[in-house]
């Protein structure tokens, strides 16, 4: 039976390239009809119409088109994507601000502006996920929702639906790491251990060799693997690891917030800037019939907004200093799209694949609860997910790990209870805040209820 594929959400600047990459993969899916819902109904208008467009310059048949409702979206899905912003961009400038005024660098799931994302998230993701098991149970939901991790953990923790979060970081990383050996992604095979937007990769094999202390000892490799110059060397031997990006905001964040502070904006503002001038362009280019010219102005939107991650906070400088990348980012090998295809793709088929997703832990990291989520290397095939047991936790990492973990838990209860003096002891635990006056004059600063 042709299936059909929900977007809760669709007025995101990622569905076309979603759209594209479900169309790609149409016959592999059986996927028929890809229907997208936001908030906004103007704005999922205005990405289908988009959408419709990558379809047709691809060559494809797939079906797209906004519903009126959540529940008419959700209503006979095989997949239920869920990618939500709540209180929009706007929100997250806001948020990255009034951390950076607070002496914390700001950045949307890191860090206080991190907190005031999942508590403005968790209960709209959960009234979602029961949504989900409630008219479409044999449905899979696929969470782009950031931060991905803890809605995950919240959604599983709080209904029934079948749930698996995704994240693009590791996979790039993984990518860099092939393209730095000069190899091909198949011939690198790379052990991960951590939890969403805070992980490692342990160990590194080229053709069934372990070169881990080769690429540790080997700057030119270890420049190679971030969009911008976040860790020193040395830090990276001394932990015998490979961060992903987003332990930058751990391990550097006084030079984060010296940046951030340097440059005069953050991430959001920019993205912000970025949204507004994509969004008048696409109205202009779409009262004039002219797709073929819209859709090159989304290409350069994102060839703009990937082109510049991490720069701001890295390097102090602005997204909008320099030229900006020529690519294809339809044809990236690595990606939102690309990783959501493979787990659905992957779930459909009969044969493992192996895919790095948010899932439950069951024994796969011993020292976590096995109902907690975390981000692991899974077989995923045939409608189950199977984290690949890693082993203990690193030294080096252990106690971040357990205290982040136990900030996640502790997030969500103070989401659910709505009591400030949860949050507080949440953010008391969050070794990205870590001590409790602060967190009275964050709460005030923040824009965490919606």
């Amino acid at each position: 039976m042709p299936r059909k594929i929900a977007f809760l959400g669709g007025g995101g600047v990622r569905t076309p390239l979603v759209a594209f990459g479900i169309n790609e993969s149409a016959k592999q899916l059986d996927a028929e009809e890809f229907v997208l819902y936001d908030l906004a109904p103007q704005r999922a208008e205005m990405t289908a119409r988009l959408s419709r467009e990558v379809v047709r310059r691809e060559g494809g048949s797939l079906k797209i088109r906004v519903a009126a409702t959540a529940e008419e979206a959700i209503d006979g899905a095989s997949f239920v994507l869920n990618s939500v912003r709540a209180g929009g961009i706007g929100t997250r400038a806001h948020d990255e601000r009034a951390s950076i005024a607070c002496g914390y660098p700001g950045q949307e799931t890191t860090g206080p502006g991190g907190v005031a994302m999942g508590q403005r998230t968790i209960p709209i993701a959960i009234e979602q996920a029961r949504f989900v098991e409630r008219i479409a149970p044999q449905a899979w939901i696929v969470n782009f929702t950031n931060p991905a991790g803890l809605i995950t953990q919240a959604v599983i923790q709080n209904s029934s639906a079948k749930v698996v979060g995704i994240c693009d970081t590791p996979t790039e990383m993984l990518h860099r790491i092939a393209a730095a050996l000069n190899a091909t992604h198949d011939q690198v095979e790379c052990e991960y251990v951590g939890l969403n937007h805070l992980g490692w990769v342990r160990k590194i094999s080229l053709r069934g060799e372990d070169i881990t202390d080769k690429v540790l000892n080997d700057d030119a490799i270890l420049s190679q693997l971030y969009s911008a110059p976040l860790f020193d060397h040395e830090l990276i031997r001394a932990l015998r690891l490979i961060p992903t990006e987003y332990l930058f905001f751990y391990y550097s964040r006084t030079r984060a917030l010296q940046n951030q502070r340097k440059q005069g904006s953050t991430r959001g503002e920019q993205i912000a800037q970025m949204n507004e001038a994509l969004a008048q362009k696409l109205l202009k280019l779409h009262s004039d019939n002219d797709d073929a010219g819209a859709l090159q102005a989304y290409i350069d939107y994102l060839n703009l907004r990937s082109g510049s991650y991490m720069k701001l906070e890295g390097e102090g400088v602005s997204a909008f200093d320099g030229e900006a990348p020529k690519d294809d980012p339809f044809g990236a090998a690595s990606g939102y799209h690309r990783i959501a295809l493979d787990v659905m793709n992957a779930l459909c088929s009969p044969v493992d694949r192996r895919v790095i997703v948010n899932t439950t832990n069951g024994g796969t990291v011993p020292e976590i609860d096995s109902a907690d989520i975390i981000e692991a290397t899974c077989n995923i095939g045939n409608n189950t997910i199977t984290p690949i047991p890693v082993g203990p936790l690193p030294e080096a990492v252990r106690g971040l790990v357990l205290a982040v973990k136990a900030y996640e838990s502790a997030a969500i209860k103070a989401a659910l209870s709505g009591e400030e003096r949860d949050l507080r002891k949440a953010m008391l635990l969050y070794p990205a805040i870590g001590e409790w006056e602060p967190s009275e004059q964050l709460l005030k600063q923040l824009q965490w209820k919606v």
